[in-house]
């Protein structure tokens, strides 16, 4: 496991006061996808592309984009990250492959991918950061 991919799960996801970490489940999200309306989703933000830090300003105008791009889709804003760094980001509902589409967009390296009664997951956007191909048919 590199770097990268630890930060992803050493991160904390939240929305609407609900924190999820990738490989685990709960009753919380599987409520925040209720109340959403929705079975699935995915924690999605725009800020540093492909993992590189950008300026705040920046990041703020892309997160708005973001929301702008997906603002048919059911949403709740939230934040993510360690005690160390955070990034703004949303839980869209929607299938995990039109997530994928607009992480690319936004270039973001991986995304995390939320069922009810399932744990939470990983998904990988441009798996060359990971060293593996991601088979997106798999979703």
């Amino acid at each position: 496991m590199n770097r990268l991919e630890r930060a992803y799960r050493a991160s904390d996801y939240e929305a609407a006061g609900v924190v999820v970490r990738v490989g685990r489940r709960g009753p919380a999200v599987d409520a925040l996808l209720a109340r959403l309306g929705v079975r699935q989703g995915g924690f999605l933000g725009a800020w540093n592309p492909l993992s590189r830090r950008m300026p705040a300003g920046w990041n703020r105008r892309m997160q708005a984009r973001l929301v702008q791009a997906a603002r048919r889709l059911p949403a709740a804003e939230g934040w993510g990250g360690t005690p160390r760094w955070r990034e703004a980001h949303c839980l869209f509902g929607a299938d995990p492959r039109r997530l994928a589409v607009l992480a690319r967009r936004f270039r973001q390296a991986a995304f995390v991918v939320v069922r009810r009664g399932q744990p939470a997951r990983l998904c990988w956007v441009f798996p060359r950061l990971r060293g593996y191909f991601y088979n997106f048919n798999m979703l």
